[in-house]
């Protein structure tokens, strides 16, 4: 019986962008959340004397030979094991295959969840992991699932407490699809034309401003007490019960500001009618810890939307159709490009305003998909389609 996967998609709820690297590469921080959004991956195979690997898809635009990143998952997980198997792998897309939403990477980790299941591996959390990232920086986030922060090129993942807004972690997401294609490398590029060092300074000294490290303790100063929820990864992620398991960036570990430092600066600056409650509405702290809480030192955004946005000037008007007005009463929580783009999203407090927003975005002929944000626990207990 063939496996069918469920192969979800994510956003990024903010990104930093560091200084390039002599490899090229920038050094990144980034917030990922996995929504329900999800393209079907089935995967049937057995062992075989030499390695034979078919794929096909609903969509023509899906490559369906070796330079599907679902293929480059399977040759190289089956290589690195010093097996052979025949593999035949469908893709259902429903996702764009392109926009900033991590369809092909989440393809890939689909393919590898089948993969493993159909041949009955044993293959250890953190080579599946090293697997993951050398298909792609975002493909290791799919297999952890929820809330997850990414640093260096966004391949080290660490999962953090799934993002809340009023105690629930499934939020109302609205997801606009724009018939723009914006190019990642470009995108870069222009970062670095704008962003470039004087004449004289070393291009790949640390910026200015330490991004990895502003936005890791940003997020530490909302996720304070740690996750308990990472052993939900199926096997996949390893189980991090004791502290000395934890990897040393993870955010616990990081100088983090307590939920008397974060109240007690939101007070000072004339914000003692309102107080986060962490628990209930960390998204909320995430939005506001930049604007309200000096102490924090940045704030929840994408960079990209600084280069980005001046070169498509339609997405920003996209952005502000997903966010409303508070006068409407339906405003969005928070919106932004994801990745590069060209996909934008708003969080919502309720199924009637992302409903609002979808319509705002109807009226203005853009392609929309309303959904909501997938935690953890969900992620996993469906991510197999009986």
């Amino acid at each position: 019986m063939p496996t069918r996967v469920r192969s979800y998609s994510k956003i990024n709820l903010g990104l930093a962008i560091g200084a390039p690297r002599p490899n090229g590469f920038h050094t990144l921080a980034t917030l990922y959340q996995t929504l329900a959004l999800h393209d079907l991956i089935t995967v049937s195979a057995q062992h075989a004397h030499t390695t034979r690997i078919i794929l096909t898809s609903n969509d023509p635009r899906v490559p369906t030979d070796s330079r599907n990143t679902a293929w480059k998952m399977v040759e190289l997980t089956l290589e690195r094991l010093g097996l052979h198997a025949e593999v035949t792998i469908h893709l259902q897309k429903n996702l764009p295959v392109q926009g900033g939403m991590g369809a092909g990477s989440a393809n890939a980790a689909a393919a590898l969840i089948g993969l493993v299941r159909e041949l009955g591996l044993e293959i250890a959390p953190e080579t599946r992991l090293d697997l993951a990232a050398q298909v792609g920086s975002d493909v290791p986030l799919f297999l952890i699932g929820g809330s997850v922060l990414g640093s260096d090129r966004g391949q080290i993942v660490n999962a953090v407490k799934d993002v809340t807004l009023a105690g629930e972690t499934a939020i109302p997401c609205v997801v606009a699809l724009p018939k723009i294609g914006v190019s990642t490398p470009l995108a870069f590029r222009e970062w670095d034309r704008r962003f470039a060092p004087a004449e004289g300074e070393n291009l790949h000294n640390p910026p200015i401003r330490d991004t990895l490290e502003e936005l890791s303790r940003t997020y530490a100063s909302v996720f304070r007490q740690g996750d308990d929820s990472r052993s939900g990864a199926s096997g996949i992620f390893p189980d991090p019960g004791s502290a000395q398991q934890q990897p040393q960036n993870h955010p616990e570990n990081l100088q983090e500001l307590s939920r008397e430092q974060l109240h007690g600066s939101l007070e000072q600056q004339g914000k003692s009618g309102f107080e986060i409650d962490l628990a209930e509405n960390s998204l909320l702290a995430l939005v506001r810890t930049g604007s309200e809480n000096q102490l924090a030192g940045t704030q929840l955004e994408n960079d990209f939307e600084t280069v980005v946005f001046p070169q498509y000037p339609l997405l920003r008007e996209i952005k502000r159709h997903l966010m409303g007005t508070s006068a409407t009463g339906n405003a969005a929580v928070y919106s932004a490009l994801s990745g590069s783009g060209s996909a934008l999203f708003g969080l919502y407090r309720t199924q009637a305003d992302a409903t609002a927003a979808q319509q705002r975005l109807q009226q203005h002929g853009v392609q929309e998909i309303v959904t909501a944000t997938m935690p953890r626990s969900l992620y996993w207990t469906n991510m197999f389609a009986e």
